[in-house]
């Protein structure tokens, strides 16, 4: 970053445009700012997940290497071409899903978001983690992206579900399975 914003309103956006980090301006209602813009509401949400979490906790490591992550990915949609996703940070959040995954037990129903408050939390960011990556696939129809970004954001969904299930189990809390109107007689 070639110099840092001493000011922050800049009135350049006052015509319903913003800047991109390559210099050219967009529609503040592009599908690439839409994709920008879910992945700071995404990040947001984890950065009021990580209040939730002790610091020595395991999870507050790899939910803040994630939240680095989607800073990165955000640099990524904001500057064309520019690519910052890797195919080894796709590799890492599979290993951290699958290591998580590997003390639950095996999801034989459907859950319903919740079971403790830092459940609900991980739940919300799944959700907007899913409307990233629909955001972010609209936008690679017209402009190709970076298949890492991608499958990053398509793993993170994956991460956050069993971040869920991990936290609503804590402590001696359960997971609220869903129950079926067939399963109900």
């Amino acid at each position: 970053m070639g110099h840092r914003l001493t000011k922050l309103y800049t009135k350049t956006g006052d015509d319903g445009t913003t800047g991109l980090g390559d210099g050219s301006r967009c529609a503040k209602n592009s599908v690439r700012i839409e994709a920008v813009g879910t992945i700071d509401e995404l990040n947001s949400w984890l950065g009021l997940l990580l209040a939730e979490c002790p610091q020595d906790d395991p999870l507050h490591a790899a939910l803040t290497e994630i939240q680095h992550r989607l800073f990165d990915l955000g640099g990524e949609l904001a500057v064309p071409g520019f690519t910052l996703i890797t195919d080894a940070m796709v590799t890492e959040l599979e290993q951290l899903c699958d290591s998580l995954n590997d003390t639950l037990p095996p999801l034989k129903e459907f859950i319903l978001p919740g079971g403790s408050r830092a459940a609900g939390m991980a739940h919300m960011a799944r959700a907007v983690a899913r409307r990233a990556e629909r955001t972010i696939v609209s936008l690679h129809h017209s402009e190709p992206l970076n298949d890492a970004l991608r499958q990053y954001i398509n793993r993170l969904s994956d991460v956050l579900f069993v971040v869920a299930r991990t936290l609503a189990r804590r402590d001696g809390g359960s997971e609220i399975f869903w129950k079926s109107p067939r399963t109900q007689r």
